[in-house]
């Protein structure tokens, strides 16, 4: 094992369980259960209850502690949340909400930018049912569930609905983190029900570990459009990354 590994290992113990087989499971095996446990058996759960950034902390301590979760993490995490301070949008939409880390921490982002009674909306798009209910009461235990409101279904599917209900007319920062080959299709399923106004920004995660190669090429040849990388760790792990941030013209 070289020094590297050694170092990382000793910081996030949670890693020595990547074994690097094709077996290994990264997400949906129990450890999102695990998770909500740790939180309400919590030392400090009264000091939780309504503090965004202390649970989000406590989730990043349990994912380098006992198992990784496939959060957005607290470095490539803080990058989104400058761009919300400096853009204050008023309707976030992300697709793939996983345990409702970045819904958290997004929302909390978009209610300190937006100031005290201003309308704000963050629309939390996860698959899974399980996973959804996980992130719904977490989001209630971070004291935002006037702010983030979790939808259940298929990107494409919620996206529709939200939409024919008149909930979501348009959409000011587009946050793509669900399964990568679907990035370029929900991208342009948003720009085909015209809910991608001039100026929206939208921001992908993981464009370059596992990778989004036909999205990031789309967006870089896209006239309508400027994109551009910044550069990431995932974490636990510190492993480099990149978000593809997109300004629609």
């Amino acid at each position: 094992m070289s020094d590297r590994n050694a170092e990382l290992l000793a910081k996030y113990p949670s890693l020595a369980k990547f074994d690097g087989s094709e077996d290994y499971v990264e997400s949906h095996d129990g450890r999102e259960a695990a998770l909500l446990k740790h939180i309400y058996n919590h030392p400090s759960l009264d000091k939780l209850r309504g503090s965004p950034a202390a649970i989000c902390a406590v989730m990043d301590e349990f994912a380098a502690q006992e198992d990784f979760l496939i959060n957005i993490g607290s470095d490539k995490g803080q990058k989104v949340n400058d761009l919300i301070k400096k853009e204050k949008p008023t309707v976030l939409v992300e697709l793939g909400g996983y345990v409702g880390y970045s819904a958290i921490s997004f929302g909390d982002a978009m209610r300190q930018a937006a100031g005290p009674g201003a309308s704000i909306r963050l629309w939390s798009l996860e698959f899974d049912p399980l996973i959804a209910s996980i992130a719904m009461n977490l989001i209630e235990l971070a004291g935002l569930s006037d702010i983030v409101k979790v939808v259940v279904g298929t990107a494409a599917d919620s996206l529709k609905r939200l939409q024919a209900e008149g909930k979501l007319t348009s959409i000011d920062f587009l946050f793509l983190d669900h399964v990568e080959d679907l990035y370029l299709a929900d991208f342009q399923l948003c720009e085909k029900l015209g809910l991608l106004h001039s100026g929206a920004l939208v921001v992908a995660d993981n464009v370059v570990r596992p990778g989004a190669p036909e999205y990031r090429e789309h967006v870089r040849q896209h006239a309508g459009v400027e994109s551009w990388g910044v550069k990431g760790l995932i974490m636990p792990g510190e492993m480099e990354d990149e978000l593809e941030v997109t300004r629609m013209k």
